[in-house]
């Protein structure tokens, strides 16, 4: 008995037939601009968006008084982000210039004192030519009894008179000398004193000035014009020197991508090459890149432990090889890519090469 269909029935049957056959046009539209791209494309989605990432960090340690800035915040540079207390630096600040200006004044009494010193050496030095003169006279006068006394026109007591005068004048001569040359010698003194004081002046402004630079540490500012990451600091918090107290993203360099390609995508890939990047993050929005250098060697060569396949059980695996590229366009445009978002990356494989 033959079956007879109803109008519904052959309706249905068109209708599925029709419905058919555009999911096996859409997927052969699909399967040719999934060939085609291939085709066209080295491609890969094992690639990520970078950018400088860098800790703040403190350079003196103490507690915070005041934190001037939140998490994903716009800064710029120079602008204040955290402050320490300051008041033990400050004081360590002070007690040094104090020591400077006590050094500086045993100075200028040790200048005073050459000063001084250099008059009583002059005035020591008058009196050994006075003195130098009146044992030459002496001494002639000397010799004039010593022959009067063996002529016997002078007596004994004349010529015992003459020679005690001159002995005076001698030890007076000789104590001059003396004076003199123990001014001089302490004149000698000081200035080597005063050598020491100003190496010491020396030392003591440069222990200010490294005071100074522990003052200013104390006020974190930003390096740059940037955005800031994760805060892990709070009023209050005790930090040492060297303790990373927040991440600052770097708004004054270029966005990259770091895409890692299979060693068999390489072979015609070189920096200048253009290639478009399109974001998980905004599927519908291309981005334009440039091809900026080629790893110069493969990632897993760079791992803690590179793999060794010198073992009797080698199996090939295909390796990457990490390729980086510059994003292009205006900042506002590329802002939208934020560090580690996951990205697809096309690079065309035959580039007309000038």
């Amino acid at each position: 008995m033959k079956k007879k269909y109803t109008v519904t029935d052959r309706l249905i049957t068109r209708i599925t037939g029709w419905i058919a056959g555009m999911i096996v046009l859409a997927l052969a539209v699909w399967g040719v601009f999934t060939l085609w791209g291939y085709y066209t494309y080295e491609q890969t989605n094992d690639a990520q968006v970078q950018e400088y990432v860098n800790p703040v960090i403190a350079r003196a340690g103490g507690f915070i008084v005041a934190v001037k800035f939140e998490e994903n915040e716009q800064v710029k540079k120079g602008d204040t982000l955290l402050i320490i207390d300051n008041r033990e630096y400050a004081l360590q600040q002070e007690q040094t210039e104090a020591s400077i200006r006590k050094a500086e004044a045993q100075l200028r009494v040790l200048q005073s004192n050459v000063h001084t010193l250099g008059k009583t050496a002059a005035s020591a030095k008058s009196k050994i030519a006075a003195t130098k003169a009146e044992v030459w006279k002496q001494q002639l006068d000397y010799d004039r009894y010593q022959q009067l006394y063996k002529e016997e026109s002078a007596t004994k007591q004349q010529l015992e008179h003459v020679k005690a005068t001159l002995d005076v004048n001698t030890s007076d001569y000789r104590s001059a000398e003396d004076n003199y040359g123990a001014a001089v010698s302490r004149i000698g003194d000081i200035e080597a004193e005063k050598t020491v004081v100003l190496a010491e002046i020396a030392r003591l402004k440069t222990l200010l000035d490294r005071h100074k630079l522990d003052v200013s540490y104390t006020v974190v500012t930003a390096s740059y014009n940037g955005r800031m990451g994760r805060r892990t600091v709070e009023v209050g918090q005790m930090i040492d020197a060297g303790e990373t107290l927040a991440f600052i993203v770097n708004d004054e360099t270029d966005k990259w991508v770091v895409a890692n390609y299979k060693e068999t995508q390489v072979a015609n890939m070189h920096v200048g090459d253009s290639v478009k990047v399109v974001a998980d993050a905004y599927p519908d929005q291309a981005f334009r890149g440039t091809i900026i250098s080629l790893s110069p060697a493969t990632g897993s060569s760079f791992s803690l432990l590179p793999p060794d396949n010198s073992t009797g059980n080698y199996v090939k695996i295909v390796q990457r090889v990490p390729v980086r590229i510059r994003i292009d366009g205006e900042r506002k445009t590329i802002d939208v890519l934020k560090v580690g978002m996951n990205v697809n990356v096309y690079v065309r494989k035959k580039q007309h090469r000038g």
